[in-house]
């Protein structure tokens, strides 16, 4: 994937005016998070949990700490703490998971004799692919709507997690929540000073001067 916001560093705003101390005491425990904790999830369900969340963001191969997806996730059910809203067809997040996970192990023990983490990432793209699209085995969900899991929970937890953290900042080039200082430039194609810039074609080695000196 091609870098575009080059040489941008979200983390060189943590002691500069664009944070104030309740963004950074939210942003430290983020990034304190260990990638391999898991209170809510068991082993079992961990291992497939890991495997999911692999297969819908995976994250560049160079990346020295990878975004803790999993665990985000496990340490909010574990909490407790929820969206404040739910999908009415769907349980509760927590059983929605544990149902799901269950349901997920057993169609790749159905098709393929394994359980999801154990099959190649084509096998797993192909299982998730058919559980967006409900062509899944009625009995192994019992009753949970596979298709509506997918979009309402699988995705939506999987994706929130990933762009609530730092490192997927820097590749959208986003500057956190920007408390107190406040975004100012709203407009189409506009940025505030202190925000990342683009690489266009041409113009590479420009942006990583300007993400250099951004702060």
């Amino acid at each position: 994937m091609a870098d575009r916001y080059p040489g941008y560093d979200v983390l060189k705003k943590r002691n500069t005016v664009s944070w104030n101390d309740q963004t950074r005491t939210v942003i430290d425990r983020r990034l304190a998070i260990d990638p391999n904790q898991h209170l809510f999830f068991n082993d079992k369900e961990w291992a497939t949990m890991r495997a999911i969340c692999d297969r819908v963001i995976p994250q560049p191969a160079g990346r020295a700490s990878p975004a803790p997806i999993a665990a985000m996730i496990d340490e909010k059910l574990h909490s407790g703490c929820g969206d404040g809203y739910r999908d009415a067809r769907l349980p509760p997040m927590r059983e929605a998971w544990r149902r799901a996970l269950d349901a997920i192990d057993r169609e790749a023990k159905e098709r393929h004799r394994r359980r999801f983490h154990e099959l190649e990432e084509p096998l797993q793209d192909d299982l998730l692919a058919a559980i967006q699209k409900d062509d899944v085995g009625e009995s192994h969900w019992h009753g949970l709507p596979a298709t509506l899991f997918f979009s309402k929970r699988l995705l939506h937890d999987i994706v929130s997690a990933y762009y609530a953290h730092p490192h997927a900042w820097n590749e959208i080039g986003f500057g956190g929540p920007a408390s107190p200082r406040g975004y100012v430039r709203m407009n189409f194609d506009r940025r505030d000073p202190w925000e990342a810039s683009e690489a266009r074609p041409g113009r590479e080695q420009q942006a990583r001067r300007e993400n250099a000196r951004v702060g």
